[in-house]
């Protein structure tokens, strides 16, 4: 039993991808992630190298991965036991790992046995699934963005990734195009005028992730945000995925209210550990 560590999308895909396509709601970001290192290049979400990784166990089968692409932190899927300490252990400093609730005291010690670092739990998020839709009809209609809206997008994109504390490093641009070029990004009118906007991931492995839920300040308060959220989850199901996903902050109760009044249901909370001496 161990871990792998490589840099090598094509080794690591071909280890760990059909693990990865077995569980697609509890990879939901390790399936995006890689899918757009793999279109996109390896320096797609900074300028730094990815650490991919992936547990091997006796038998030689692969139950278990982590990944690392900075500045963001280290995210670890579900692991054995086992695999939690032993991850703590090989992996190269990180100032920072994303990992299921239920590990973190047993990540936290394996990490400070090594190097005397301390953990803070800085965020917890909630995984949910789409049950069945509700439709709360907040005035307005959703239409597939273009070309045209490009620059308001990415002003949109750099607000929402500002107000939530995360660095937006990598090229906002070329994400911005992208969605619109699988059109998976989706803005909401109130006549005419743009006031929301939400995205679904590209379909994988029978699944897809709403994301980046993002209404301006001054245009709060109507419901937006929510008829942004459906007419990315529909969207999303037009592709003929099983399942749509989405992740929340739980300090943020406005918006965990909002996703489980449109039929969301949670499946697993997670914990953003920072370190320091």
């Amino acid at each position: 039993m161990s871990w792998r560590l490589t840099d090598d999308i094509d080794e690591f895909d071909a280890a760990a991808g059909q693990f990865l396509a077995s569980r697609p709601v509890q990879h939901t970001v390790f399936l995006t992630v890689i899918d757009a290192l793999r279109r996109r290049g390896p320096h797609t979400y900074g300028p730094q190298d990815p650490v991919l990784g992936f547990w091997r166990t006796a038998e030689g089968t692969v139950d278990g991965v982590l990944l690392r692409t900075p500045p963001h932190p280290m995210m670890v899927s579900p692991l054995p036991a086992d695999a939690v300490p032993a991850a703590a252990a090989a992996v190269p400093l990180t100032p920072a790992v994303n990992l299921l609730a239920e590990a973190e005291d047993a990540f936290a010690a394996a990490w400070q046995r090594r190097t005397g670092q301390s953990a803070t739990a800085t965020r917890r998020t909630r995984l949910y699934r789409l049950g069945e839709l509700a439709d709360p009809a907040p005035p307005g209609r959703a239409r597939l963005a273009t070309d045209a809206d490009r620059s308001l997008l990415m002003e949109w994109h750099a607000a929402f990734h500002d107000e939530i504390g995360e660095a937006h490093h990598g090229d906002l641009g070329a994400a911005v195009d992208d969605r619109i070029a699988y059109g998976g990004l989706l803005i909401w009118e109130d006549g005419g005028r743009p006031v929301a906007m939400a995205i679904h991931s590209r379909p994988d492995a029978g699944m897809a992730r709403v994301q980046i839920v993002y209404t301006p300040p001054d245009q709060r308060g109507h419901g937006y945000a929510a008829g942004a959220t459906v007419a990315a989850t529909r969207s999303a199901l037009a592709t003929g995925v099983r399942d749509v996903v989405l992740n929340t902050d739980l300090a943020n109760p406005t918006s965990n209210r909002l996703y489980r009044r449109l039929g969301y249901r949670p499946v697993e909370d997670r914990v953003i550990l920072e370190f320091a001496a």
